[in-house]
């Protein structure tokens, strides 16, 4: 245990050791005190992050040694955009625990997506192999609270979009038995049985079958995940749900008015419902003006190039992306900063409570970040700022990762009373069961 404890400490004091740097600049000689306060957060509690999406960067770039710090690697690569996310800074970022999301592309669905679904768990799975002084699989809350004591960051998986298990029970069990733990009921598209926060209402929330795989998922043990879903599949998984929901990566909609974000009305659902809100730090979902300018810049590209019917210089991508330079040389995107992060976790503890709000980066599935936020050794910056706000140390550790151990130990007790009473479903997607009962 003395050794455990001492490569826990050893990561904390390089935390410590970026803490300042990370720190706004505004806030004077407090700094140093604040920092002191959230590295002493940071070695008693795991910081878990809802939501990061390597595995796929991972899977489209190939050959990616995570010991080394991207962010000065990858500036040496001409046109890669740098990675988020590697060893070096999640250490520097005081990191816990992290859900990896084995997203795969919503227009892939039937078996192909329960394939690369597949592909996408054994990238996380064979990542964790291969860096074990860093990386250990959780399962349970009680995992990630003995990983984080070893000092190393446990490591779990969430399923992101229902699309990924083929309308299959057997599937979604089977998905839970190779390690994930949550499921984001879609993508950005509508399933068969759950409309999209991002595609116009087909099923106006959830069908039967949706709120039967709510109810197979709660019997798991697997977290239903409602980032990316409409408000009227947020509100009835809620009421389907008999264990606490997630959102692994969305703002308060309150604060802008984005499909994205999570309305207030949800948000006191959640706070009944026990669940949790993991912030997103996707300056889109975080700031109006720059949702305004993410529409622009998508109105533009189209005007310019938008096959195969229409656009300026249609056939021509390099007119085109050259009149898109010079739109973003003319409109330059509005600057997201920290600041305006901490306004959306400050908006949902006013309204769900200090007990429903979490981190959910969505790093490297994000093309850009808030300034200040930029990649995962910036967590503690976050931490800084709420604590600046007069966040105390037991609501940064909430924050941080107690609250998410909270909501995974709150379902795996549902699990466990419900694995007595139900037997797995065998639900189809036609309403009748797989095989006879």
């Amino acid at each position: 245990m003395q050794r455990r404890k001492l490569a826990w400490l050893i990561s904390v004091a390089i935390a410590c050791s970026s803490l300042a740097q990370a720190a706004t600049p505004s806030s004077g000689k407090n700094d140093a005190a604040l920092a002191a306060r959230v590295a002493k957060v940071l070695a008693d509690t795991p910081l878990i992050d809802g939501h990061n999406d390597l595995p796929w960067e991972l899977r489209a770039r190939g050959a990616v040694d995570l010991r080394v710090d991207h962010s000065k690697h990858d500036k040496a690569k001409a046109g890669q955009t740098p990675l988020m996310t590697d060893i070096p800074r999640m250490r520097a970022g005081g990191m816990g625990g992290q859900f990896w999301s084995v997203w795969i592309p919503a227009s892939i669905t039937g078996p192909a997506a329960v394939q690369m679904t597949l592909e996408e768990i054994d990238i996380v799975r064979t990542m964790v192999a291969r860096y074990p002084e860093a990386f250990e699989m959780a399962y349970t809350a009680a995992d990630i609270e003995r990983i984080h004591l070893e000092g190393r960051i446990a490591s779990l998986i969430g399923i992101e979009g229902g699309h990924q298990i083929n309308d299959s029970m057997a599937v979604l069990r089977q998905m839970y038995v190779l390690g994930a733990r949550y499921m984001t009921l879609t993508h950005t598209s509508n399933t068969d049985w759950a409309d999209s926060a991002t595609a116009d209402p087909e099923h106006h929330g959830l069908t039967p079958f949706g709120k039967a795989i709510v109810g197979e998922m709660n019997r798991l043990g697997m977290l239903v995940d409602l980032s990316h879903v409409s408000p009227d599949t947020m509100r009835q998984a809620i009421a389907a749900s008999a264990a606490p929901v997630m959102f692994s990566h969305s703002g308060a909609r309150a604060l802008i008015d984005h499909p994205r974000d999570v309305p207030d009305d949800v948000l006191r659902l959640v706070a009944k419902n026990h669940g949790i809100v993991m912030v997103n730090f996707y300056p889109g979902y975080v700031s109006a003006a720059s949702a305004r300018w993410d529409a622009g810049r998508a109105a533009e590209k189209a005007r310019f190039n938008a096959p195969p019917y229409g656009g300026l210089y249609i056939g021509q991508p390099e007119r085109a992306n050259a009149a898109l330079a010079e739109w973003e040389k003319q409109h330059p995107a509005p600057v997201v900063t920290l600041g305006m992060v901490a306004d959306h976790f400050e908006h949902i503890r006013k309204v769900a409570g200090v007990e429903s709000v979490g981190i959910g980066s969505d790093f490297d599935g994000i093309p850009t970040t808030p300034e200040g936020l930029n990649a995962v050794d910036k967590y503690p910056a976050l931490l800084i700022e709420l604590a600046r706000r007069g966040w105390t140390d037991a609501e940064l550790a909430a924050v941080a990762g107690g609250n998410m151990l909270r909501v995974m130990r709150e379902a795996e007790a549902v699990a466990k009373r419900l694995q007595v009473t139900e037997q797995p479903s065998t639900l189809t997607i036609d309403g009748k069961p797989l095989v006879a009962e």
